[in-house]
């Protein structure tokens, strides 16, 4: 079943706590606007919580401010035991939610790099080596002009 595909060129929008992120929002609006999310902070400007999004998937999200507010979203699967787990997971459910992807290609440690390429956003999900094989996934902001 396909869900409706969400549109990225705003913000993101999370499912469970129902919050809806604008991009660009600068860390001190972000800070008082939602509490709801439970946010850790990291490192400056890098703060993670628990959520579901991405279709019904249960995961943490890491959010990275710049000075120009909100511009990359950072997806971790707390409960994936391995990596081709979290690998199989993710993609099921970006595809789900954003449909296939724009551009897949040859990766590194035996995955495949996907991309979805949107109106000022873009979706990469990749594996690299890492202090061994890590898992990426981020959606971020990119420098195009939103309509």
């Amino acid at each position: 079943m396909m869900h409706q595909r969400m549109d990225l060129s705003k913000g993101f929008q999370i499912e469970q706590p129902h919050v809806f992120v604008p991009w660009n929002t600068p860390e001190t609006e972000f800070l008082d606007g939602f509490r709801g999310l439970h946010l850790r902070l990291v490192t400056h400007g890098y703060f993670t919580t628990h959520c579901t999004s991405l279709s019904g998937l249960s995961h943490e999200l890491g959010f990275r401010f710049y000075p120009q507010g909100l511009v990359e979203l950072e997806f971790f699967c707390s409960s994936c035991l391995d990596l081709p787990t979290s690998y199989d997971v993710f993609q099921r459910h970006l595809e789900e939610t954003f449909g296939p992807p724009t551009l897949t290609s040859p990766g590194s440690e035996g995955y495949l790099s996907h991309t979805w390429t949107f109106p000022g956003v873009e979706i990469l999900h990749y594996v690299q080596e890492h202090f061994g094989p890590a898992e990426y996934v981020r959606i971020r902001k990119t420098a195009e002009r939103v309509q």
